[in-house]
């Protein structure tokens, strides 16, 4: 097109060829064809990310309709051999499926050992709705979550116990949405003062924590434990659920819980987050100097017969810390 255009202009054809640094020939070529010569394919060069294409197909369709972050499936393949970078990861699963941007958020900080945000997420498991409790401490954003069948109030009791034990103490004050096991009646006996659930009032006492609760319709003002919720959705519970459905393997709530429990401790608590540029367990060590101590005794009295203790302050068992790599490798060979 601009030798075409050149020459209506008036430019001879060894002007063109001197401006556009190609042989008088080619001008002469291009001037006598009808239409612009197409493009000639080039065969494309093989890259270190080719033999995983289909491993990486597999489980974007094994995940649908969720998506799978590019840094977990970088992980997976490079446990299994890939010595490329996450952007060729990143780039080619662009292609598969986009991912759309979040939208900016306000944050708001609170000092060491002032809050923790709890919430439930709901998730389902084979068919059945479970629910993810999740406390996440304000400050060094550490979380602490269990996957349950119910979300009563004994449940509640009891998630809340376990996660001041992981944490190694109390916070001032956690932050809830409008749960029904958490308030009966919002502002019941004036402005901001909300009528609590009998049972949650007990162990605000027994920990000595205040209870707060967002403001209606304002979801995002705990956005900490709002954002990690779906951070554990995309970065391990549709993985591992894909992960197990790929290889027809049961997967029920003890198994999903130990390796919960596996995942919190060597990559969500132990990786840099975005917000603060620090490793949350690192965190954690700083805030407990903030913390109120724990009470002598538990409201909730031992363990009822059967239930796990389940605290990140205590080693964890070789079976969780033990994932087996051959689970990925037995994946791949299947595709």
């Amino acid at each position: 097109m601009d030798i075409q255009v050149r020459k209506r202009q008036g430019m001879s054809i060894k002007a063109i060829s001197r401006e556009l640094g190609i042989s008088r020939n080619t001008v002469r070529r291009y001037l006598r064809s009808e239409r612009v010569p197409e493009a000639q394919a080039r065969s494309a060069k093989p890259t270190k990310l080719d033999a995983y294409r289909d491993y990486l197909n597999g489980r974007v369709e094994a995940a649908r309709p969720n998506w799978i972050p590019a840094t977990v499936l970088f992980a997976e393949i490079a446990a299994l051999g890939y010595s490329g970078c996450v952007r060729t990861v990143s780039g080619y699963l662009a292609t598969l499926k986009p991912v759309p941007k979040d939208d900016p958020l306000v944050r708001f900080e609170t000092p060491p050992g002032q809050q923790m945000q709890v919430d439930w997420g709901a998730f389902r498991l084979n068919g059945q709705r479970i629910s993810l409790f999740l406390a996440t401490l304000g400050w060094s954003r550490f979380n602490y979550g269990v996957f349950v069948d119910n979300e009563q109030f004994d449940t509640l009791r009891d998630c809340h116990e376990q996660a001041f034990d992981a944490f190694g103490g109390v916070p001032m004050e956690a932050l809830y949405d409008n749960m029904r096991t958490v308030v009966q009646q919002r502002n019941a006996y004036g402005r901001g003062l909300h009528r609590f659930h009998p049972g949650l009032n007990d162990l605000a006492h027994h920990y000595t924590f205040l209870p707060r609760l967002c403001r209606p319709y304002r979801a995002k003002t705990k956005g900490k434990v709002e954002r990690s919720i779906g951070y554990i959705r995309r970065s391990f519970f549709v993985p591992l659920v894909s992960r197990y459905r790929q290889l027809n393997q049961p997967l029920d709530l003890v198994a999903l819980n130990l390796e919960f429990a596996r995942w919190l401790a060597i990559t969500a608590n132990a990786r840099v987050h975005g917000t603060t540029g620090e490793l949350p367990c690192d965190r954690l060590e700083q805030e407990r100097a903030a913390l109120q101590a724990l009470p002598p005794t538990r409201l909730a009295g031992p363990p009822r017969p059967g239930q796990v203790e389940r605290t990140l302050t205590k080693p964890f068992p070789v079976e969780i810390l033990q994932h087996p790599l051959s689970v990925y490798e037995d994946l791949l060979e299947a595709i």
